[in-house]
C-alpha cells in the first residue's frame, strides 16, 4: 500500500490518494484514481506500480510527458518521499508504508556514508519507453545463464559502465582534444573492455557483455543508438521524434524503430556533438540547426521550447557510393534516352535547374548531373551545408554560415553567390535557391556563367517558374514582372522534374525546355515525360519514360554549328 499525495506548482497539498491495490493511475479522465485537471494532462497520464523493491512510475500519456526531480523519464523508481513527480504544473509524492517496502541490494558500488553518490545512484534508473507492461527494476536478480536481461536492468548497467568510463578518462587525463576519431575509438573501447571486466562479477549472466560494450562505446564517441542506422546502407532517412520515439525510412517506406536513447539528454549530446565541429551551436537562444555529418549527410535539428515532446533530430543520409546514371537507370529513376539529352546539355554549357518537392532526391541527381562537367573546368559549389560531393579536380566548395551568439557575423547563400563572381568560375553550382539569391543565379546565368546547375523546390515545371518570380522578388528589387520574367528566359535553358511516388521510388517526370517569352507568359515545351500506368501487386509503380517527339531548340543549333548530336533520342520505338 501506499499513498500519492497531490501539491499545486506553489507546494500547497491539494489532495491525498490511498492506492491499496498495488497500482493506480493519475490523468484527467475520472477513469484514474488520482484526477488532475488541465489540457496539458493526458487522460491516463502517469501510472505508479509498488512490487517488493518500491513503488515504480511510468509514463502512459503518450506524448504528454512525465519529469522526476525536474529531469524527463518514461520510467522510474523506487521512488521515496523526497522524490517529485511532476506533471503539467502538478507535483506528486510518494509516501510509502514503510512494512511493505523491502530495500533493494546495493549492487553498483559499496554504499556508505563515505560514499553518498554511490547511494543516490544505487536506487535511480532511467529506461526507455517499453509500453504498459514496462517495469523499472533494481539490483541484480538471481538468472539462470540463458535468461534474458530486461531494458530497464540492461540500461542500468549501461548507465553505470558509461559513469566508470568517464572516471576512468578523468583519472588517466586523457588528452580528448588531441586524438583523431580512430585513436579515440581505440583507446576509449580499452577502457570500456577494462571495466567491464571488472564488473564481470556483478554483471548478469544473460547480459551481453559485446552489446553492452558496443552501446557504451557508441554514446560515447559516436551518435548512440543511430550508429547502426547510419552503418546500414537500406536505411535513407533516420527521424529522431523523442528519445524513445524514432522512425528510419528504408526503401523508401517509414518504419517505427525498437532501437531509442536512454533519455532527452542523450539525444541532446548527440546534436551538439554534431554541430559544434562545424562551429555552430544549439541552445534557448537558437533552438534550430543545419548541419551535416562528416559523410556529408543532412542533419536537422530542434530542441525545446520550439519541440514540444522534446529534442528532435533529422539525418538525411547520403550514400557511401558516389551515383552515377547508370545507378539511376538501375533504379529506373530516368532512361538511356534522357541520361543522353543531359549529358549534351550540360557538356554544352546549358544552365539547368533541378525542381523537386521534399525529398524527391534533387540533391543527389545534382551530384550525378555535376559528373557530365568536365574535368578541365573550374567549379564552384555555394551551399547552405556542405552536401555536394563532386569527382573532378578543380572543385572550390564555400559553405554558408550563421549569425553568432551577437546576432552578427552571418553570411548567406547570396552573399557567398555574389563572391563566387569575382572567383573565376567555369561553372557554379548552388545547392539550392530559396529566397534570393535566386536573382543573383540568374544575373550569373545571364553574364557569361554558362553551365551553371542549381535546385529548387517546386511541384511541376509551371510551378518552378512562379517559384523563381516569387524567390526574386523576396531579394528586395522593385522589379516589373515582365523584366523577371525576361530573365528567366534568358537564363534558364532545361527544368528537370523530380518526383517521388507512393512506393517510395524517386523519379524524373518531366524533362523541359524553356523556349521564350510569348507576351506575358513563359513558354516551354516537354521533351520527356514519365507515364505511370498504375500500381503493381506489390504496389509498385508501373509507367514508362517517353519522348514526346519534341526537338530542343538548343539541338537545331548544335546540329548547324556541325556538333554530331543524336536526334534519335526524341523519337519513340
Amino acid at each position: 500500500m501506499f499513498e500519492i499525495v497531490v501539491q499545486d506548482s506553489g507546494g500547497k497539498e491539494t489532495g491525498r490518494y490511498s492506492c491499496p491495490g498495488g497500482s493506480c493511475t493519475a490523468g484527467r479522465s475520472s477513469k484514474n484514481m488520482v484526477i488532475l485537471n488541465g489540457w496539458r494532462i493526458a487522460s491516463s497520464h502517469a501510472r505508479f506500480d509498488q512490487d517488493g523493491t518500491g513503488v515504480f512510475v511510468t509514463d502512459i500519456s503518450g506524448g504528454g510527458g512525465l519529469q522526476v526531480n525536474g529531469r524527463s523519464v518514461a520510467n522510474y523508481g523506487p521512488l521515496t518521499g523526497s522524490d517529485v513527480v511532476s506533471l503539467s504544473s502538478y507535483r506528486l509524492r510518494v509516501v510509502v508504508d514503510a512494512p511493505h517496502i523491502q530495500q533493494p541490494p546495493p549492487v553498483q558500488e559499496e554504499i556508505s556514508e563515505d560514499n553518498p553518490a554511490a547511494a543516490i545512484e544505487s536506487r535511480r534508473m532511467t529506461t526507455e519507453d517499453a509500453g504498459d507492461d514496462r517495469k523499472g527494476t533494481y539490483g541484480v536478480r538471481t538468472r539462470t545463464a540463458g535468461e534474458a536481461v530486461d531494458v530497464g536492468e540492461r540500461f542500468r548497467f549501461h548507465t553505470l559502465v558509461h559513469r566508470k568510463l568517464m572516471q576512468a578518462m578523468d583519472l588517466r587525463r586523457t588528452d580528448v582534444e588531441s586524438m583523431d576519431v580512430v585513436q579515440l575509438t581505440t583507446t576509449v573501447r580499452g577502457l570500456i573492455g577494462e571495466i567491464i571486466a571488472e564488473l564481470d562479477k556483478e554483471l548478469p549472466p544473460g547480459l551481453d557483455r559485446l552489446r553492452l560494450g558496443k552501446e557504451v562505446l557508441d554514446e560515447a564517441v559516436g551518435l548512440g543508438p543511430l550508429e547502426d542506422f547510419l552503418a546500414d546502407e537500406e536505411v535513407t532517412e533516420i527521424m529522431v521524434n523523442r528519445y524513445n520515439d524514432i522512425y528510419i525510412e528504408r526503401h523508401g517506406r517509414l518504419e517505427q524503430s525498437p532501437v531509442t536513447f536512454s533519455s532527452d539528454d542523450a539525444v541532446r549530446s548527440v546534436i551538439e556533438r554534431i554541430v559544434s565541429p562545424l562551429g555552430r551551436r544549439i541552445d534557448e537562444s537558437s533552438p534550430m540547426v543545419d548541419g551535416r555529418l562528416p559523410d556529408g549527410s543532412r542533419v536537422n535539428a530542434v530542441i525545446p521550447p520550439l519541440a514540444i515532446k522534446g529534442p528532435c533530430l533529422t539525418i538525411r543520409k547520403f550514400s557511401r557510393k558516389q551515383l552515377t546514371t547508370d545507378d539511376l537507370m538501375a533504379f529506373s529513376a530516368m532512361d538511356t534516352k534522357m541520361v543522353s539529352f543531359l549529358d549534351t546539355a550540360v557538356h554544352n554549357r546549358k544552365n539547368i535547374i533541378i525542381s523537386g518537392g521534399t525529398g524527391s532526391g534533387k540533391t543527389t541527381f545534382l551530384n550525378v548531373l555535376s559528373n557530365f562537367i568536365p574535368h578541365n573546368e573550374r567549379i564552384i559549389t555555394v551551399e547552405d551545408s556542405a552536401e555536394l560531393r563532386l569527382g573532378q579536380p578543380h572543385v572550390v566548395s564555400l559553405e554558408g554560415r550563421p549569425a553568432n551568439m551577437e546576432g552578427a557575423g552571418e553570411v548567406s547563400i547570396r552573399d557567398l553567390v555574389r563572391n563566387c563572381l569575382r572567383m573565376r568560375p567555369d561553372r557554379i553550382v548552388v545547392g539550392e535557391c530559396r529566397g534570393g539569391e535566386a536573382l543573383d543565379m540568374l544575373q550569373a546565368m545571364n553574364t557569361g556563367h554558362d553551365g551553371s546547375l542549381t535546385t529548387v523546390h517546386a511541384n511541376s515545371p509551371r510551378d518552378l517558374i512562379s517559384r523563381l518570380e516569387v524567390m526574386v522578388m523576396m531579394a528586395g528589387m522593385d522589379l516589373p514582372e515582365r523584366a523577371i520574367r525576361e530573365q528567366i528566359v534568358s537564363a534558364v535553358n532545361v527544368i528537370v522534374q523530380l518526383s517521388r511516388f507512393s512506393d517510395g521510388s524517386r523519379k524524373v517526370t518531366h524533362i523541359s525546355e524553356i523556349t521564350g517569352l510569348e507576351g506575358e507568359i513563359v513558354q516551354m515545351q516537354e521533351i520527356f515525360s514519365y507515364n505511370q500506368h498504375g500500381l503493381d501487386g506489390d504496389g509498385k509503380v508501373v509507367g514508362e519514360f517517353v519522348a514526346t517527339g519534341r526537338v530542343p531548340e538548343f539541338y537545331e543549333g548544335l546540329k548547324q554549328q556541325g556538333l554530331q548530336v543524336d536526334m534519335s533520342i526524341f523519337t519513340n520505338p
